[in-house]
Formats: C-alpha cells, sequence, structure tokens
C-alpha cells in the first residue's frame, strides 16, 4: 500500500494492523548524536494508549517500545530508527459481526472499493491503533525540536457544544500541568469537569460526541516553511488531516477570520527592541506563519474530529453485496477521540516542524 510515509528529510514510515502481531515505525533522517530518552518516549505513548479512564477505550494495552536498530548507548546513529510496538491485546471476534457488512462512516467500503479485500478486525490499517507509531515517531521528533528550543502544545478546547476559554499567552507549563491532571486534557479545569461528565453521559446512551483540540508552538524561528506547495500551514494541514477522524483544520484566525476586515485582521509589527532578533506583532491572526513560512511568533491551529463512527445502536447500512442490512456496534470503543488525540496532534506537529527545520538548513549559505 502506498502512502505509508510521511515527511521529506525527517522521514517516517508506519506499519502494522490493529489486529497484527505489532505496529511499528522506522525514522530516517534523524540526525546523529540526538540523546534518545525512550522514558519520554514511553511517557508520550501512555498518553495515547488506550484503557486510560472512564472515557477512552477499555482495550488494554502497555504500548511498550522496542528500539530494534538507529540507537547505540542512548544515543542515535544517524541510521534508521526502528521502533516495535507489540499488540497484546486484540479481541477480533468483537468484528465477527462485520465481515460483510459495512459499518456506516467507516472505511469498510472504500478499502474494498480500492484494494478488493480488506480487514474487518477493527479496520486493520484504517485503525487509529496505527497513530501509536506516529506519537513515538513524533516523541523523538519532540527530543531534536528540545535542542532548537520549541515547545509545543496541545490540549482539548471543546467537546461537543462545550468550549474552553482562550488560554493563549499563558505559561506552557502551568497548562501542561493542569491539562495532566484531568483525563479530558483540557488546560481549563472547570471546563474540563463539564466536559468529563458529558462524555460519560454520551458513553452511556451508547453514542459517541466529537470535538476540537488546539496547538500552541513556541519558540520557532523565523523562516521554516516554503514559498509556494510545501507552505508551512499546509503542511500542518495535511498532518493533522492525516489523524482518523479528522474533519477541520484551521490556523491562525481560522474561518472567523473571513469575517472580519483587513483592517481589523492584519497584524501590525512592532518595532525591535535592543539587539532582539525575534518578530513580533501587536496581534497574531496570522498563527504565527505569513506566506506559508514562519515569521517567529507563536503558531497556533485547531483541529476538529468528528464523532466515533462505531456507536452502540442498530444502524441501516448495507452488505457487500449492496443488499440492505443492520450492524449494532459491539467491543471497545472511545466514546469521544480528543482526550487520546491531544498526543498525536503534538506529535505530527512535531515531525512536520523537524522535517521543515533540516529543510530549511539549505535555503541560504
Amino acid at each position: 500500500m502506498a502512502g505509508n510515509s510521511f515527511g521529506q528529510l525527517f522521514r517516517i514510515t508506519t506499519f502494522g494492523e490493529s489486529h497484527g502481531v505489532a505496529i511499528g515505525v522506522i525514522i530516517d533522517g534523524c540526525p546523529a548524536q540526538l540523546d534518545i530518552d525512550m522514558d519520554f518516549i514511553q511517557s508520550e505513548l501512555d498518553k495515547r494508549k488506550p484503557g486510560q479512564s472512564k472515557i477512552t477505550t477499555q482495550r488494554k494495552e502497555s504500548d511498550t517500545v522496542q528500539v530494534l536498530s538507529g540507537v547505540f548507548e542512548g544515543k542515535s546513529t544517524g541510521t534508521p530508527i526502528a521502533l516495535l510496538i507489540p499488540n497484546e491485546d486484540q479481541r477480533s471476534k468483537d468484528y465477527g459481526h462485520n465481515v460483510d457488512v459495512y459499518r456506516p462512516s467507516h472505511a469498510d467500503y472504500v478499502y474494498d472499493a480500492k484494494y478488493g479485500i480488506r480487514d474487518h478486525r477493527g479496520g486493520g490499517r484504517s485503525s487509529a491503533r496505527e497513530t501509536a507509531a506516529r506519537v513515538a515517531a513524533g516523541a523523538i521528533a519532540k527530543l531534536f525540536l528540545k535542542h532548537q528550543g520549541i515547545e509545543i502544545f496541545a490540549h482539548v478546547t471543546s467537546v461537543g457544544t462545550i468550549e474552553a476559554p482562550n488560554l493563549e499567552g499563558n505559561d506552557l507549563s502551568a497548562l501542561l500541568q493542569i491539562r495532566e491532571e484531568n483525563i479530558v486534557r483540557c488546560a481549563d479545569p472547570a471546563t474540563a469537569n463539564e466536559m468529563i461528565e458529558f462524555i460519560d453521559s454520551v458513553r452511556k446512551d451508547g453514542d459517541t460526541v466529537g470535538g476540537k483540540i488546539g496547538c500552541i508552538i513556541k519558540g520557532c524561528p523565523a523562516g521554516l516553511g516554503e514559498p509556494v506547495f510545501d507552505k508551512l500551514h499546509a503542511d500542518l494541514g495535511k498532518a493533522m488531516l492525516s489523524i482518523n477522524a479528522v474533519h477541520g483544520f484551521e490556523y491562525g484566525s481560522g474561518f472567523a477570520g473571513s469575517e472580519l476586515r483587513g483592517s481589523q485582521h492584519n497584524d501590525i509589527p512592532q518595532p525591535k527592541v535592543a539587539d532582539s532578533k525575534v518578530f513580533k506583532t501587536t496581534t497574531n491572526y496570522a498563527g504565527g506563519i505569513l506566506g506559508g513560512i514562519s515569521n517567529g511568533m507563536d503558531i497556533t491551529f485547531k483541529v476538529a474530529f468528528k464523532p466515533v463512527a462505531t456507536i452502540m445502536h442498530n444502524q441501516q447500512t448495507i452488505n457487500a453485496a449492496g443488499e440492505a442490512s443492520e450492524i449494532k456496534g459491539k467491543g471497545r470503543h472511545d466514546p469521544c477521540v480528543v482526550p487520546r488525540a491531544v498526543v498525536i496532534v503534538e506529535a505530527m506537529a512535531a515531525l512536520v516542524l523537524a522535517d521543515q527545520f533540516l529543510r530549511n538548513k539549505v535555503s541560504i549559505i
């Protein structure tokens, strides 16, 4: 299957299926001599793994990562890094009811249309299980970006119609602490409690709900991104839209910016202070990106996730022969994906920035 690789210089290729032996990733282009902190990588995977709380799927996976190559004495060697994550808690029998029946809003039909064959056990490669490999690779990208002074923070900004207040400008370390103190991973405690109660009620109804994740990137230097096709926001958009269940991406002012006048929306540059090389504007409607290139301001964007397609209700559908059929969800599924997707959003952002940072090295003498 084509399309399993992402990035140009910092490039990853993922492999494996939801109900296979394991999933994994090969990272090519990671510079040598980078300290590979396995505890950090595992802590990132722990944020995504299933079975964390009452508002996530109860599938039990330790997601214990194994290094197969590319690391020696705790440092990257400059050769491909291979990471493996064994699958431990598959229940393939939970999917016996949809061998020849297409689940509404899943990739079942399109897989048959494209390949003439599909793995009905959890969706195979279309399963969000694959994103664990991205998180592992993204953790290494984060370790690389840390050396460049770049920080990435994401949190749940909405669930259904419940919206968190705008937290841009707050201290990231404080927001991170608050986020990790609640199971929905929202950095506003009051909103988090409301979200948790709502998701749990939706779960008890056998239904699902969508939400949004906001991301802030601090410390990104000016100059990352290309002016035409590989614009920084275009690469971020592709990265986010490649995540399972993502239905929308906006950066800076996003869609709301279309309602403003230019006199309201323009970010006015501020004079430089002393010898500072930092570019500042009075506002940041641009989201830290101008002409597809980072301008040194915080990069901000939001990602919208649809409701999980598997619900515990009878639904009308069709089978592989095109005949009317009925199906009801079974097994273990998230009532809302956004709490576990926060670290996936961060990982994909890190992979984009690591790749663009390395590519920028050849832009000027």
